[in-house]
């Protein structure tokens, strides 16, 4: 039996893959840190190593020049993957007998087509096109799927939902599912299915906390043809998705209800441009049941370069300083004009973007960096009411936003949230 070592910090993606190898019939030891991962090469020897670049407790290059000296693993293949690398790191690693390097967010089809190749083993996968993303907002998790339904990123999604809600400690679990784009029919019904349940029993919400945002009449009759997931509200329209679900009401029920079938219309139709076979979960760092502190934070944050656009002196400094007890540094701009001039020459791996600003508001940044083709990490920073959030957060295309006034401990959430702070 061949025989795979995996080596990330990642339970999400690390707990999918062992799943999907030992499903395949191969032996297969996980590594949560770099010594982890030497130890478990030196006690049984592998076929293939997957190893993310960015690790704790011995890096990347430190674990595959401890194989290299090892003459009976030296010849042994390895597969790197990495959120960012530069070329320069890339070649260096190919002493190392590195046969692939795959940047996140993975490309799955790519990654098993490179498995399958190296260890001669097929897997059975689902290329159904499907894109993902998943939220935490107001303690509301937001799970936004376009396209279609793939099995393989809906066990994914189990993972990344156990994850968000183990890191934001949300006792009572209020979910609204979005589905952007989708017609499904009774040939879907077992994917549908296994979306529900996913969401159920990794979430452990009640059915009644559980909203679907879809025009899909398929979906709203197979949900409302079963017993089991009777209280799960199907709508097709945002305000109504979001009734009773958000922690803090303004008192009123009603948005208005031409407004909230333009934003309904907007949310549940994907974009054109959008790549069918992108893996959106952004995949988290942090081990279940595991509290956080600023040293774990640290390990996963160390030198990040991070934008704070926003025309209030006091966020940016509190920004600035919530980063500098991780190590990551904090460049700030009072416009968003300053920024757009002088994001041509910069690699941010995040940006907090307030939306009302002088000059040139947040809205317009958004506008502008999409035509631009500039992809990066967004988290907007609202002062308005959290209805209102969620609503202005969605009309601009971000999924997550933070409302003022801000705290350190959830501003630094949010961003192992959304980006993987080590790379």
């Amino acid at each position: 039996m061949k025989h795979v070592v995996i080596i990330d910090e990642s339970p999400i993606f690390r707990e999918y893959l062992r799943i999907k190898l030992a499903d395949a019939g191969l032996e297969v030891s996980v590594a949560i840190n770099g010594l982890d991962g030497i130890a478990k090469i030196r006690t049984n020897t592998p076929d293939l190593v997957i190893i993310d670049y960015h690790l704790s407790r011995q890096s990347c290059t430190e674990v595959l020049k401890e194989k290299k000296q090892n003459p009976n693993t030296a010849s042994i293949p390895v597969i790197v993957m990495a959120q960012r690398i530069d070329q320069k790191k890339i070649i260096e690693l190919v002493q190392y007998n590195v046969k692939k390097v795959f940047t996140k967010p993975i490309k799955i089809d790519a990654l098993f087509a490179t498995l399958s190749e190296l260890l001669q083993v097929h897997f059975d996968l689902d290329d159904t096109p499907s894109i993902m993303e998943v939220h935490v907002n107001d303690n509301i998790l937001f799970i936004e799927i376009a396209q279609g339904l793939n099995r393989e990123k809906l066990d994914l999604l189990r993972f990344k939902i156990m994850e968000l809600i183990d890191l934001y400690d949300i006792r009572v679990p209020k979910i609204i599912v979005m589905l952007s784009d989708i017609k499904l029919s009774f040939a879907d019904a077992t994917n549908l299915q296994k979306l529900l349940d996913t969401v159920l029993q990794a979430s452990r919400a009640k059915t009644r906390n559980i909203r679907i945002l879809t025009k899909d009449d398929f979906t709203q009759k197979f949900i409302a043809g079963r017993k089991e997931y009777d209280g799960i509200e199907v709508s097709s329209n945002l305000q109504y998705a979001l009734e009773g679900l958000l922690a803090e009401m303004d008192g009123t029920t009603e948005f208005g209800e031409k407004k909230a079938e333009i934003i309904s219309e907007k949310i549940l139709q994907a974009e054109e441009t959008a790549a069918p076979e992108s893996v959106l979960l952004k995949f988290g760092a942090e081990e279940a049941h595991k509290t956080l502190t600023i040293e774990d934070m640290r390990e996963r944050m160390e030198n990040m370069l991070i934008a704070a656009v926003d025309d209030d002196f006091v966020i940016q400094e509190l920004v600035k300083t919530t980063f500098e007890q991780v190590g990551a540094t904090v460049e700030s701009y009072p416009d968003g004009e300053s920024f757009l001039n002088a994001i041509g020459s910069k690699n941010y791996d995040l940006l907090f973007l307030d939306l009302l600003m002088p000059k040139v508001d947040g809205f317009k940044v958004l506008q502008e960096l999409k035509a631009r083709d500039i992809k990066l990490p967004i988290i907007v920073l609202s002062a308005v009411t959290q209805r209102e959030s969620v609503i202005r957060a969605f009309q601009a295309g971000v999924k997550s936003y933070l409302i003022k006034p801000l705290k350190p401990m959830e501003i630094l959430k949010k961003t192992m949230e959304v980006v993987r702070p080590t790379m």
